[in-house]
């Protein structure tokens, strides 16, 4: 199974330097309660309930599951050439370690799609937010391009959605 990403390279990491800035600020993709760690788990969470009713639809969440895993990869490093530690935290340079609070408990098609499709809203619009605050370029230039992954994404739970709420002719499950 391959990631659902956008066929286009990421820009690398390799040539950051220290910027802690840079680094605080995209640490909030990383393992803050609405970032990546979080989508990768409500992702596979929702696909055990899918793998019951859709094989394909399953398989979907699972592929996203691992873009979202790419992205993690991809911010850890970056991280850690800013010089700050990808560590589990809620907020970077702090104690407050990762739970998974945030993640949605939903067991039902329509509603763990709709929590799936908040989150892809919640995650664009954190990233576009940290556009606004970074000045390294370099940096901009990966979150660019994960947003366009989580666009992907997006498009493809709104799709799931109107699948499931067409099978339910309107009720909400």
């Amino acid at each position: 199974m391959k990631p659902l990403i956008l066929d286009l390279p990421y820009p690398s990491a390799a040539d950051l330097t220290t910027d802690v800035r840079s680094g605080n600020i995209i640490s909030f993709g990383y393992a803050t309660l609405k970032g990546e760690i979080s989508a990768v788990l409500q992702y596979v969470y929702h696909r055990f309930y899918f793998g019951i009713i859709n094989k394909e639809d399953a398989d979907a969440l699972m592929s996203i599951a691992l873009a979202e895993m790419r992205h993690i990869d991809i911010l850890g490093e970056a991280m850690l050439r800013l010089g700050v530690s990808p560590r589990y935290v809620q907020c970077p340079n702090t104690y407050a370690y990762y739970n998974t609070s945030q993640v949605s408990k939903a067991t039902s098609p329509a509603k763990m799609l709709m929590d799936d499709v908040e989150s892809e809203m919640n995650a664009i619009a954190d990233y576009q937010k940290m556009l606004f605050a970074l000045k390294n370029e370099q940096v901009a230039a990966i979150i660019q391009r994960i947003i366009l992954d989580e666009q992907l994404h997006l498009d493809t739970f709104k799709k799931l959605l109107e699948k499931y709420s067409d099978k339910n002719n309107g009720k909400n499950s």
